[in-house]
């Protein structure tokens, strides 16, 4: 399925550059000030029923994705995106969106840019959005700011925005306990809290691993058992189709999402876990 949905995108030329989704360029801030990092956004609103992807999206999908077309000078990071959710394409899970969405990348300026000037940010966004039917596609993205030697203010309408999907990236936390042991093709994590701080885990049917590296198979099972002294045991399905490097890995790299919080004052909802895999 993964190679079907990369060979619809490849055909995307083709399709309609747009369904399911609108996307657009946005700032974090109001203006460039010459050689100082600057945030900028892919915002994907979704239309009722369609979804996007993670940057894994698991064993189908693929990612929304940005070639850049930057003025002399400039430089922008890999993007970075918020915490997973789970999504349906057809019946099969995946990790994606269904929300809207806030994808971010840090750009810096050269120091040679002018006060008075206008800089011009393009790229190419390319995404896959699904519903009952897939619809790859591609949008030339553009955004001008002016440029000013103050230091930028912040842009009312999106900078919240980023802060908003900037708190949701995963986290690790001394508060939780994370082992694994792998034996015929299950992988079994267990957290187990180590501090006052952890939440007690008050509905464990809600829980969701999502695999960082594609270790664990997306549409598999996860059953979640409660443990004495509030910890809880996940069995996953692993050593899965998306799973692309040669060897098999040494740790358990997962999120795993509570929207209750993992800790007591009920934040940190995704909870970055890497145990080193026993075998």
């Amino acid at each position: 399925m993964f190679r079907i949905a990369l060979c619809l995108l490849l055909l995307a030329p083709s399709l309609p550059a747009q369904t399911g989704i609108s996307i657009d360029l946005v700032s974090a801030v109001s203006h460039v000030q010459p050689g100082q990092p600057f945030q900028v956004g892919v915002f994907i609103h979704h239309e009722p029923g369609y979804h996007t992807y993670w940057r894994l999206p698991g064993i189908v999908g693929v990612p929304t994705s940005i070639a850049w077309d930057l003025p002399k000078g400039f430089s922008a990071t890999p993007l970075q995106y918020p915490a997973p959710e789970r999504t349906l394409m057809f019946q099969i899970k995946a990790q994606g969106y269904e929300r809207d969405i806030l994808l971010w990348a840090t750009v810096t300026p050269p120091t040679s840019i002018k006060s008075g000037e206008s800089i011009t940010l393009r790229g190419k966004a390319a995404w896959m959005a699904c519903a009952q039917s897939c619809h790859p596609g591609f949008k030339d993205l553009s955004l001008t700011l002016p440029v000013d030697s103050s230091a930028p203010r912040a842009n009312p309408k999106w900078a919240p925005v980023f802060i908003k999907e900037q708190a949701t990236i995963p986290q690790p936390s001394d508060a939780w306990i994370a082992t694994a042991t792998e034996h015929d093709k299950k992988l079994v994590l267990t957290l187990s809290p180590a501090s006052p701080e952890a939440r007690p885990i008050s509905n464990p049917s809600k829980i969701i691993v999502f695999t960082e590296d594609g270790w664990i198979d997306t549409d598999g099972e996860q059953r979640i058992t409660s443990l004495p002294g509030g910890a809880i045991e996940v069995t996953l399905d692993c050593d899965s189709e998306a799973y692309m490097a040669k060897r098999r890995p040494e740790k358990a790299l997962c999120i795993v999402q509570n929207d209750s919080g993992w800790l007591k004052n009920g934040s940190l909802k995704s909870l970055s876990v890497t145990p080193v895999i026993k075998r």
